[in-house]
């Protein structure tokens, strides 16, 4: 049975934390968090949070064994972008993309 966690509308680029899922996958979730914990990325925070979170739900519902866990999914994917512009050059404007994304992970 999966135990899982999201962060939605997370503040952060997805390509900026996939790098650091990738790190994490496959891993035991006390592991994943001590690798997490060392990482200097502000993306490390907020995997670490998730990864709390679905211990936390698994803790809830009554998981057999915390220690054994192990992250068997995290997906970090686009989300929604704000899209604001920026004065150039001779009138023109370009246009800045703040980029959200979606974080979902599942221990096992």
């Amino acid at each position: 049975m999966a135990y899982e966690a999201h962060h939605r509308y997370a503040r952060i680029s997805a390509r900026k934390v996939r790098p650091l899922a990738d790190l994490i996958r496959g891993k035991f979730a006390d592991d994943a968090l001590d690798i997490l914990r060392y990482q200097p990325q502000r993306g490390a925070r907020m995997l670490e949070k998730v990864i709390k979170s679905a211990l936390a739900n698994a803790e809830d519902r009554r998981a057999p064994n915390l220690g054994d866990l192990m992250v068997v999914d995290v997906q970090v994917d686009a989300g929604p972008m704000f899209k604001r512009m920026r004065p150039h050059a001779r009138g023109m404007a370009s246009i800045i993309k703040k980029r959200m994304s979606h974080i979902h992970v599942a221990l096992e």
